[in-house]
């Protein structure tokens, strides 16, 4: 029998009604975002850097969100584990990663990542850029220029050593482009951050080290370490007396550490654009700013798009200099 033109347009709206709620109910929860502390997940110890960052960012962004900012670190692997951990978490926006240059070289280092970075992960924005310092134990080594270092090391191959934040990190990729534009040969140490290194760099178990700046600033000021060269292009405000590596003969050298906040894939467009927004703010905020230049770091800001741009690019450059340095990694 024929429904009556009334119950059956009255079954098609119960019928929409149905497909149409599950949406329905997101967009409050989207739009309230967020209703819980949201955390940021750090893939090194803290002490270092990224965990600087992490903190700085987080501090503002509670207040500028409304809810409290966790810190969580999740080490190991050259970053890879915290990414991992974000990459399988919910993707709602209450889990984050705070990325760095790292994990586009990981990619190229790594035979087999259980993530894929520019898949399984989202860009936000850039939050802050950092030159990476070669830096000795002024104690322990006699080189005052990156030319004298040299000639230490070629006079003693595979004697002298470099410590890393881990294997397919910025350091690791800095110390390899190192040896192959000067023909030494050092010998890596890998850390699992900047905390444990720049111990073993002060202690002289290592015997160089190209970490960030912030860990490193004070040992240095304090005269315990001698900052040799900068890797960036141009000299840190921090350490202006401090040639920039491409200044000591090696030509187009420049990689730079940079920190961003990246979300599992999936995470709702309207929690990503929240997020960035929020994010600018704090990151362009004065008192940030400062924060960020005491610290030897230059703040960025982003927009997910150009994040996402940069992303693609260093991995493309970086996986040259793992290719011609055999940095694989089992």
């Amino acid at each position: 029998m024929t429904r009556p033109p009334t119950l059956r347009r009255r079954a098609l709206q119960a019928a929409a009604f149905a497909l149409c709620a599950p949406f329905a109910a997101l967009a409050p929860a989207q739009q309230d975002y967020p209703t819980k502390p949201v955390t940021l997940v750090v893939p090194f110890p803290p002490g270092g850097t990224t965990d600087l960052v992490a903190r700085a960012l987080g501090e503002s962004l509670a207040k500028s969100l409304g809810q409290p900012v966790l810190i969580e670190s999740k080490p190991g692997a050259g970053t890879t584990v915290g990414a991992d951990y974000v990459a399988k978490s919910r993707n709602d926006g209450y889990t984050l990663l705070v990325g760095a240059v790292h994990h586009t070289i990981a990619p190229s280092v790594y035979k087999k990542l259980p993530y894929d970075f520019q898949k399984d992960l989202v860009p936000i924005t850039t939050v802050a850029m950092v030159p990476n310092v070669l830096a000795v134990n002024a104690a322990q080594t006699p080189a005052k220029t990156v030319a004298e270092l040299v000639a230490l090391a070629k006079a003693s191959p595979g004697k002298l050593s470099y410590g890393s934040n881990g294997n397919g990190t910025a350091q690791h990729l800095i110390g390899t482009l190192f040896q192959m534009d000067t023909g030494t040969e050092l010998l890596h140490v890998p850390y699992k951050g900047s905390a444990p290194l720049t111990t073993d760099l002060l202690a002289g178990q290592v015997t160089m080290s190209f970490d960030s700046i912030p860990p490193q600033i004070q040992h240095i000021r304090a005269g315990k370490l001698r900052a040799l060269a900068v890797s960036t292009p141009t000299r840190s405000s921090l350490l202006p007396d401090v040639p920039t590596l491409q200044e000591a003969g090696l030509k187009d050298f420049d990689i730079q550490t940079w920190y961003g906040i990246l979300a599992p894939a999936g995470t709702p467009p309207a929690v990503l654009a929240r997020l960035n927004s929020e994010m600018l703010k704090v990151i362009r905020s004065p008192d940030f700013v400062q924060r960020m230049k005491d610290a030897g770091c230059e703040p960025l800001g982003s927009t997910p798009a150009e994040m996402s741009a940069r992303i693609a690019s260093e991995t493309a450059k970086f996986a040259k200099i793992v290719r011609d340095g055999k940095l694989i990694v089992e």
